[in-house]
């Protein structure tokens, strides 16, 4: 969580106790970081050395949920957790100000609005539960006031080589926290696994080559020939600008296997996704290939397969070390799961099963993390992650290890820090009623 641990840890009743001493935030102060238990504040009862010590446990309230109303404005509604609090303590900063504003409302209280707050800007809240000057850690959620109109269902500020990454209402970019469950989710993550955990499918390379690479090349990059070798009849035919040098997944460690190529574009803001490839004289070979314009919502034919068995593009879906280390992924990531039902779901145009179990998940499946599973203790790059699969989802895109979610290899991301995502269980999701499902 947020705050520091001070003073000795024990045991009393069976219990973990930690004696704290924090100050309630304000002004100008940043709420610390712990990645320990919650605190629990003592105190005497009757004055007395040997007097019983009745235990306030300041436990940090969950749920924390801030959406922007206005261009001025961002209501928050929260889960109380704390016994014996007697106020509950907010603060809030704009991003990249390291200057604190802050209030104390009623522990009792549940909601609360900010106000005269700047538009189109993003603002960082923590909230914590306090008994007198004693506080105890903070859920902390972003959010950003609108330009205008109604607030943020539109993510859209993910960018590549200067390219945006699809319009702001492009699926891939609009949140789901309000999208209804599905009828059939508690089934559906069965299928895929609710013991199972989530699994960073990237890394910094220190430990293999893990991670689907991106290359960006400018706009004059010369056009090759692209040979398709397995679904030509369902590709966007050559020649693409991809270099002889473009980062090939898995290359490094001379993997057999998805071999996925990525290429941004400049000027034309063009995407262009190989699945296979392999590297020819005068160009590349591929088993199949996929033309995206950045700038359009355009899906594919109806039936086609991509660079994706889900006939999605896969530069939308990955994680991204620099929007993780910058607190806000503002876009739906791609997952994989080992079995998928032969059916898919918009904005999905292929499915890549002949199982038609109703049980399984069909290819463009849509999951959100539970607004009730706490993101108390998780911090840094895992915690941005979260709060993306809380605010904007998951998609099923191709078939592979269940839970295994997928993003860039870079040495910016912290293996450790990612360990985090291996204590989120499949049942802490819920699958999304986001469209019919798609079977002929």
């Amino acid at each position: 969580m947020h705050v520091t641990l001070m003073g000795w840890r024990g045991r009393i009743a069976g219990a973990a106790l930690a004696v704290v001493s924090v100050g309630a935030i304000g002004g100008g102060a940043a709420p610390a970081r712990t990645s320990g238990p919650q605190p629990e504040a003592t105190r005497a009862v009757g004055g007395s050395p040997r007097a019983l010590t009745a235990r306030v446990l300041l436990r940090a309230p969950a749920g924390l949920r801030a959406t922007s109303t206005d261009a001025a404005r961002i209501t928050l509604a929260w889960r109380n957790r704390a016994r014996g609090a007697t106020r509950t303590r907010i603060t809030w900063r704009a991003a990249g100000s390291r200057r604190w504003q802050g209030r104390s409302v009623r522990a009792t209280t549940r909601q609360a609005t900010l106000t005269r707050l700047r538009p189109n800007t993003r603002y960082l809240v923590a909230i914590k539960a306090c008994r007198g000057a004693r506080c105890g850690a903070s859920d902390r959620e972003w959010a950003r006031t609108s330009a205008t109109g109604p607030p943020g269902t539109p993510g859209g500020t993910s960018t590549v080589g200067g390219c945006t990454v699809f319009p702001d209402d492009n699926a891939w970019n609009r949140r789901v926290d309000t999208v209804p469950a599905h009828p059939n989710s508690a089934a559906l993550i069965r299928s895929i696994g609710a013991e199972r955990t989530l699994h960073a499918d990237f890394g910094s390379g220190r430990y293999g080559d893990y991670g689907i690479p991106v290359t960006v090349v400018p706009a004059d990059q010369k056009p090759v020939p692209i040979t398709f070798t397995a679904y030509g009849d369902e590709s966007d035919p050559g020649p693409y600008p991809i270099p002889p040098d473009a980062r090939v997944e898995g290359a490094r460690d001379g993997a057999d296997g998805d071999r996925h190529v990525i290429v941004v574009q400049r000027g034309a803001c063009k995407l262009y996704e190989l699945y296979r490839a392999q590297r020819r004289a005068s160009g590349w070979a591929a088993d199949s290939g996929a033309v995206f314009d950045l700038s359009s919502n355009n899906l594919r034919p109806a039936g086609w397969t991509s660079a994706d068995a889900a006939g999605l593009p896969i530069l939308p879906g990955l994680a991204r070390a620099d929007e993780a280390s910058a607190g806000v992924i503002a876009h739906a990531l791609r997952f994989t799961v080992r079995k998928t039902r032969r059916a898919y779901i918009a904005p999905a145009r292929h499915f890549a099963s002949s199982d038609t179990d109703p049980d399984l998940p069909p290819m463009g499946l849509r999951v959100r993390l539970k607004r009730s599973f706490s993101l108390a203790g998780y911090t840094g790059q895992a915690r941005a992650i979260l709060v993306a699969l809380r605010d904007y989802g998951m998609i099923v895109a191709d078939n592979g290890s269940d839970w295994f979610i997928s993003g860039t290899p870079d040495p910016a991301w912290d293996d450790d820090d990612l360990d985090q995502l291996k204590r989120v269980p499949g049942s802490a999701f819920e699958a999304l009623d986001t469209g019919p499902a798609v079977t002929g």
